[in-house]
């Protein structure tokens, strides 16, 4: 284990894909949403095979087991990827990126309801406290009129959009954990990115334009990038803990802000940010009470054994 080296590539995954959100910005703003995530999942193929060759786990990572699970896995998911994808179309980079952070506290509820998992008290409040952050986050796009017509405008259709997505995220993280008991990893990130590739293309009839040659350019990085972070994010977990890795997701909030404000003169508003960051502390602190409680059994393990070898 090298956690140094771990979280360093957590980091630079979480560049990566923000880059890779700026990038998809630019172009949802000119082609259907539908063909941006035709291009971002059929591009990301090509580093992912590479990888997959280059560590001889290919003949492995495609076989499947499960390959039912896996279309349902790739379904939700890329219902998730359009959703946001539309999101970015209407709002900051900040912004949408920042509602995206309430998929982990949607987790959790799920994984309550669907898998049965045993959730703490001090869970449910960190969750309660993290949708109070989500609807902080979420008030300057809603209004009592949103309902009676208020969803005609951008902002407002990007903010539902990209909580919509949230949820359909953490859908897809819930049947990941199903896949993983049976499934490798390459397998479940190969097959999602073929089913998205093929799910999305069944949105050709509605307004797809072929790209001129700078864009086509910008669809071809958008989704190297897509499969680099992957690769990245993946290879982060072979290198540390999960505890010690969950943190640094928080750190695509500053690349968002940073890339946002440089690329697009996009600034958050001031909801955005604080809702933002009552969302990451919570994240925070169930990441580093789970921590807590792991090493508190780790010690009582090793308190039983060595009275059971006396």
């Amino acid at each position: 284990m090298n956690p140094l080296l771990g979280i360093s590539l957590k980091v630079l995954s979480a560049l990566v894909f923000t880059v890779m959100s700026a990038i998809l910005k630019t172009l949802t703003a000119r082609y259907p949403v539908g063909e941006v995530v035709f291009f971002r999942s059929a591009f990301a193929i090509i580093p992912l095979l590479a990888w997959l060759i280059w560590q001889g786990a290919l003949i492995n990572s495609v076989r499947t087991k499960n390959l039912r699970g896996h279309f349902k896995r790739g379904f939700i998911g890329t219902l998730g990827m359009y959703l946001g994808f539309s999101a970015l179309t209407y709002l900051p980079l900040p912004d949408a990126i920042a509602i995206g952070y309430a998929s982990p506290l949607i987790v959790v509820v799920l994984a309550a309801l669907v898998l049965r998992e045993k959730v703490r008290a001090y869970r449910w409040t960190a969750v309660a406290i993290g949708f109070v952050g989500v609807l902080i986050m979420l008030s300057p796009y809603l209004s009592p009129s949103m309902f009676s017509g208020g969803l005609s405008s951008g902002p407002t259709l990007g903010a539902v959009a990209a909580l919509a997505g949230a949820f359909c995220s953490a859908g897809a993280m819930i049947q990941v954990r199903r896949l993983t008991e049976t499934e490798k990893t390459g397998a479940i990130v190969f097959y999602f990115f073929i089913l998205a590739s093929c799910l999305s293309l069944l949105t050709l009839p509605f307004g797809w334009r072929l790209p001129d040659r700078a864009d086509l350019m910008l669809f071809v990085v958008g989704g190297l990038f897509g499969g680099l972070g992957q690769i990245l994010l993946t290879e982060s977990y072979r290198h540390a803990d999960t505890s010690i890795i969950a943190p640094f997701e928080y750190t695509s909030m500053i690349w968002a802000l940073l890339i946002g404000w440089a690329v697009f003169g996009d600034l958050p508003a001031l909801t955005v940010i604080i809702g933002g960051l009552i969302v990451a502390a919570t994240g925070l602190l169930i990441v580093w009470r789970e921590r807590q409680l792991g090493l508190q059994r780790a010690k009582e393990l090793a308190a039983a054994s060595q009275r059971s070898s006396v």
